[in-house]
């Protein structure tokens, strides 16, 4: 998913290019659009990306305790719920491929 890769985005480091005859500068932040459908879920991502269960290999799920409460506090209409957390379960998906990529 395009908007979760988004928002790991980094600029490489000097380091990074070294040899390349490239510059950070030439690496400009990706211009993401997101389908009205899922851009509430992506805005809902942003208020836990930081909430990871985290083991010897690093992150592996979201804490899906902070997940829910936060979700509770939204108030949605149960099948709104549903499809706002499957939702998330993908843009999850996505975020744990870009956070594990080296």
């Amino acid at each position: 998913m395009a908007a979760t890769r988004a928002l790991y985005w980094k600029r490489p480091s000097e380091a990074e290019l070294a040899g390349t005859g490239l510059k950070p500068k030439h690496y400009t932040e990706p211009d993401v659009h997101v389908w009205p459908e899922a851009w509430d879920a992506i805005q809902f991502f942003t208020r836990v990306l930081r909430q990871w269960r985290v083991g010897q290999g690093g992150a592996y799920a979201l804490d899906y305790l902070v997940v829910f409460h936060e979700l509770d506090r939204l108030n949605l209409p149960p099948d709104r719920y549903d499809e706002m957390l499957a939702q998330l379960r993908v843009i999850e998906d996505a975020a744990l491929e870009v956070i594990h990529k080296d």
